[in-house]
This record gives structure tokens, C-alpha cells and sequence, in this order.
């Protein structure tokens, strides 16, 4: 029986084999799934990211003199950015599950407005001391990640003039950094992923030392991420929709949140000091914003992917406890098992996984885990029944398993508990191992095949 313990131990672990070929299958699936996720996306204007209004204003730095006193080189150009004092931005938002085949992808339509308030004094010190600043080409800017997604014209009032915003003359586009989204979210790779598109309007009122409001409103749609520079020295951000699964992240957490089943709304303060970025300077202070963007990512509550890909982490786990159980029961019932037979019962557990991961595909996760759990423990249960010869092995066998396929859906929902269920549980199977087999004769021999010790001769 000792043998046959090593041997159902070293079984267990070659289902470790197939196991890793149904991760490979989740792998690709997954792959899969991100591919048509990223073309949905591309479609609907992909992950936006938003900038509220920021005055550009283009400069030039003349070359150096030389030593007999003419230009050397050539002149250098740049462009002023400077950020309002004050700005607030609200979003809300409208959101769908759009379908290709059997995937699924999250996409929104977003109303933005956005104020701010600039005072440009000091305006002229984030450039070169002996740099010409063109104010007659000062534009007022704002941004949008992908200009497919607009549903609208881009409103800019300013000054008392009222614009539609064109692609900005002084910069067209500019490149975020860190801008890719939430830590442990997978999103699928765009090849223009952390650009910031610009559209402007003239700003003829934008002269030195002068003081103006700003206003901008845009439709856009997106799928699976909005995000809002904090695009002042001081922003706010007040964002609603309908979508019940928010994920908020970016470089600050909002103050306020609420989310039902109806939707969410949060709100978010951002404070000069806390932002991090000068109050103007080149397309690198813009770009820098990347890294405090003000994120709400629309995440499907119940990712069929993830559930499977946790729950084929503890395979080998529940292989394992499984063949304890019909070691017992082979112990107790005094019929032995073939080793054929505990590969058998093993390769129902991994085709379980198979069958999890192409009905969630279908249905969802928690109807697939039923139908493939309800499947597989009747399967091995009455495989007990015709082993053993006996419906009340059978009834038992159904039981335990039942428990055991439970705790893997628990498992599956107690993410934050699923070690610490899982090590008790394993604990306790040993523990209940050790105790029913504490009387069984480990070497298979009887007292009498012994040799005699010394007290015996005497």
C-alpha cells in the first residue's frame, strides 16, 4: 500500500502534463479574444484620453552670433504651453457590450465639457530668456487619443468668439507617457497606443499678462478606458455613467465614488502641488500629464478568461485530492484500483477545464462551472459506483466530490481568501488521510514475517 500511495502521488503529478496543454488552449483563446477586442476598439475610437483647453503659443530663439558678430546655425522654433489656473471637466458617459462571435467588448459614447480660467502673468517665463513669442498665433488646444471616436464638432468658446476646433497649427500631436492603463487589466496593443491628438482655435484675445475663461465640448466614443488629463494647475473631475463595473485608476484615486447596479459617479480634485507639472512649459510638460491621468476603465465583471485561467492554477491541487479520495476508499473498501483507472478519473478533471472554458465561452462562467462540475462529479462518482461494486461508495463518492467542486468555485470568487482556503483545505485532506489510514500495515507484511528481536528469543 506504501508503493501504491507513491505511485497515485507520482500519477497525480503527470496530470500535470495535459494540464499545460489546456493552458496553452486558454492562452490562445485569451490571445484571441484580445485581437478582437483591439479591432472593436479601433472601431469605436479605442482607449480616449482627453485634454481640456491649454493655450499654445509658438516661439522662436534665434541663433547664436558669432565671433565676427553674424547668426551661426539656425533659428530654433517651440511652442509655449500654458495650463489654466482653474479647470473642471465632466464626462457622461453611455455604455454597450458590442459582440464579434463569441467575444465581448465594452464601448461607451461620452459627453465632455470642460472650463478653465487663465491668467498669464509670468506666462513668457517657461521659454528661453532670448526667445520672440508670437501672440498672433496663439491658439487655444485641446486633445482627444483618437479623432475616429468624435461624434461631433469640437466646441471652443473663448474670449467672447465661439470656434469649432480644426487640428491644432502649432503641434498636431503629442505622445503621453505611461498612459497605458491600469496595473493587472490586459488590454490589447494599439499601434498608436499613448498619442494625444490636438485640435485648436485662434486665441487673438491671448496677450501678456492677461486674464480670460475658456470653455470646450465634445462627443466622442471609446471602448474599454476614459481618462482626463488634469490639464490646470488645480482640476477637477465629476464623471457619471451607466456602466456597473468601473475600475477607477491613473495617477490619483477620485475623492468621491458611488457604484450600483444602474452605474457609477466619482469625483476627483487634483491640487497644483499634487499634479507635479509647471504651470507651462513645452510638449514635454503636456506629455508628462500622461502619468497622472484621471482613469475610470470599463471591465467586464465576470471575464470567462481570468475565472478559467485562476481556476486551472489549482489543478494539480484538486487532481491530487481527488485521487486521496479514491485511495481511501480503495483502503476502506479493500478492492484495489488499477492504475489505468486513477489516469482515467484524472483525465475527467482536466476535461472538465475543457469543457469550462468552451461553455463559459457560451453562457459565462458560474452556468459553465455548473454544467461542467454537475457533469464530471456525476462521471467520476458513478465511476466509483462500478469500481467498487457498491451504490453507497458510489453515494459517498458523489458527496465528496460535490464538497471538493464547490470549494473550487469558492475558490474561483474568494480571490483575496482563495490561498488561505486552499492551504486549509489541503491541510485538512492530509490531516483526513492520516486518520483513516493510521491502521493500515504501510509495508504489507504481518508480524509474523518479522524478524524475532532479542526480548523475543529470550
Amino acid at each position: 500500500m506504501g508503493l501504491k500511495l507513491l505511485l497515485v502521488c507520482g500519477l497525480a503529478l503527470l496530470m500535470s502534463i495535459p494540464a499545460l496543454f489546456v493552458f496553452a488552449l486558454l492562452h490562445d483563446r485569451t490571445n484571441r479574444a484580445e485581437e478582437v477586442a483591439g479591432e472593436v476598439s479601433q472601431l469605436s475610437g479605442g482607449r480616449q484620453t482627453f485634454l481640456g483647453p491649454v493655450l499654445a503659443v509658438p516661439y522662436r530663439v534665434p541663433a547664436e552670433p558669432s565671433a565676427e558678430g553674424k547668426p551661426e546655425g539656425r533659428n530654433s522654433d517651440g511652442v509655449l504651453f500654458v495650463f489654466p489656473v482653474e479647470g473642471s471637466a465632466v464626462a457622461g458617459t453611455q455604455s454597450e457590450v458590442r459582440s464579434r462571435s463569441l467575444f465581448k467588448v465594452p464601448v461607451y459614447t461620452a459627453d465632455l465639457s470642460f472650463k478653465a480660467h487663465f491668467d498669464l502673468t509670468g506666462a513668457t517665463d517657461f521659454v528661453p530668456p532670448n526667445a520672440t513669442v508670437d501672440w498672433s498665433r496663439a491658439e487655444l488646444v485641446v486633445g482627444a487619443a483618437d479623432a475616429k471616436g468624435a461624434k461631433s464638432d469640437i466646441v471652443i468658446d473663448a474670449g467672447g468668439v465661439r470656434s469649432l476646433a480644426v487640428p491644432a497649427a502649432t503641434v498636431s500631436q503629442v505622445q503621453l507617457e505611461n498612459s497605458d492603463g491600469p496595473r493587472g487589466v490586459r488590454f490589447p496593443p494599439t499601434a498608436d497606443a499613448g498619442q494625444l491628438r490636438l485640435f485648436g482655435a485662434p486665441a487673438p484675445f491671448a496677450t501678456p499678462n492677461s486674464r480670460f475663461d475658456a470653455a470646450a465640448t465634445m462627443k466622442f466614443t471609446g471602448a474599454q478606458r476614459l481618462a482626463v488629463l488634469p490639464f490646470a494647475k488645480t482640476t477637477t473631475f465629476d464623471a457619471q455613467g451607466t456602466w456597473a463595473s468601473p475600475s477607477f485608476d491613473g495617477g490619483f484615486l477620485p475623492l468621491t465614488r458611488s457604484v450600483t447596479d444602474k452605474g457609477f459617479s466619482a469625483h476627483w480634485a487634483v491640487p497644483f502641488v499634487a499634479r507635479g507639472v509647471p504651470a507651462g512649459g513645452t510638449s514635454d510638460a503636456v506629455a508628462s500629464l500622461g502619468a497622472t491621468a484621471l482613469g475610470i476603465s470599463f471591465v467586464e465583471p465576470a471575464n470567462p478568461y481570468q475565472s478559467v485561467a485562476r481556476s486551472l492554477k489549482y489543478a494539480l491541487m484538486f487532481v491530487g485530492l481527488v485521487f486521496l479520495a479514491y485511495f481511501l476508499f480503495e483502503t476502506m473498501a479493500r478492492r484495489r484500483v488499477h492504475p489505468a483507472q486513477y489516469v482515467l478519473i484524472g483525465l475527467a478533471q482536466i476535461i472538465f477545464y475543457l469543457l469550462l472554458l468552451s461553455i463559459a465561452e457560451q453562457v459565462g462562467f458560474d452556468l459553465a462551472f455548473l454544467i461542467s462540475a454537475a457533469a464530471t462529479v456525476g462521471l467520476i462518482s458513478a465511476y466509483a459506483g462500478w469500481v467498487f461494486e457498491s451504490r453507497k461508495q458510489g453515494f459517498i463518492a458523489l458527496v465528496a466530490f460535490s464538497l471538493l467542486y464547490a470549494l473550487i468555485y469558492i475558490l474561483m470568487r474568494l480571490e483575496d481568501f482563495a490561498l488561505l482556503v486552499g492551504a486549509v483545505t489541503s491541510f485538512a485532506a492530509i490531516a483526513a488521510v492520516m486518520y483513516f489510514t493510521r491502521g493500515i500495515d504501510w509495508y504489507g507484511v504481518t508480524s509474523g514475517d518479522l524478524p524475532a528481536t532479542s526480548e523475543e528469543r529470550v
